[in-house]
């Protein structure tokens, strides 16, 4: 990714899962917390239609505003919000819908009151009960896609990436703070985790680039989720005819193969 695309991924008007949903799906009803300890605002869940197919929507929010990025805790998922989309997730599969995921964080809260509410666990559980759920389930990386806080929603029988979206085991700003205690080198450190979209096609760890307006999402937001909805129904007419079971089981071997 050269300092262009840099630019764009962390544009200030990059669209969010709000504006995708806004703008692609229609009659979305927003559902929340966990029923077990709360809610959070990190991540926005509910069910609406798409070209008249009811869905699950599940997606992380990275601010554009300074009040908006303290809201959504600087797009970092906490415990209850693992809960909540794994909560929506199960509650799709009994009633058959697909599931739709938007990716977009710096990665999962590592703070000390996400590690008393048991954050390990509601990751590793996600990730587990994704393998399994009979439903299809489809993952669209839009900005950044950080570590284990991104990979609990990336379980899914089809992942497309936004042209200047990233995917990575490290964000690159803990990769650059980490190795160089510079987390200017931010830029550096995506050449090196090799998590663009490009390269995560030709490893085939994701199935499709959606490409973006010449300048980026921000530059025309309508258009990118044309392209997204388009790349959605597509799929979900691919998908929806399949047993639930079957589906569950290419999906694991899908993963089990990766590596």
């Amino acid at each position: 990714m050269n300092k262009n695309g840099f630019e764009i991924l962390n544009h200030n008007n990059r669209p969010n899962a709000k504006d995708y949903i806004k703008f692609i799906f229609s009659d979305f009803f927003e559902l929340s917390g966990d029923r077990l300890y709360g809610d959070d605002s990190s991540v926005i869940c509910g069910i609406a239609l798409i070209d008249k197919i009811p869905v699950t929507v599940i997606g992380q929010l990275r601010g554009k505003t300074i009040y908006e990025k303290i809201n959504y805790n600087f797009s970092m998922m906490s415990p209850e919000g693992y809960r909540k989309a794994l909560r929506l997730m199960k509650q799709a599969e009994k009633f058959h819908r697909p599931i739709i995921c938007f990716v977009d964080t710096i990665g999962a809260y590592p703070g000390v009151s996400a590690e008393e509410h048991n954050q390990a666990s509601a990751i590793s559980n996600i990730i587990m009960e994704m393998l399994y759920l009979k439903t299809p389930i489809i993952t669209v990386l839009i900005g950044y896609g950080g570590s284990g806080g991104a990979l609990a929603l990336c379980v899914a029988d089809k992942i497309a990436m936004l042209e200047y979206a990233t995917l990575s085991v490290i964000s690159p700003k803990a990769y650059a703070e980490i190795l160089w205690k510079d987390t200017s080198r931010e830029q550096e450190a995506i050449e090196l985790l090799n998590m663009t979209s490009d390269v995560l096609l030709e490893q085939k760890i994701i199935d499709k680039i959606i490409l973006e307006p010449n300048i980026g999402a921000h530059s025309d937001p309508l258009e990118t989720s044309k392209r997204i909805k388009e790349y959605l129904i597509s799929e979900l007419k691919s998908l929806n005819g399949m047993n639930g079971s079957i589906l569950s089981k290419k999906r694991q071997k899908k993963y089990m193969n990766m590596g």
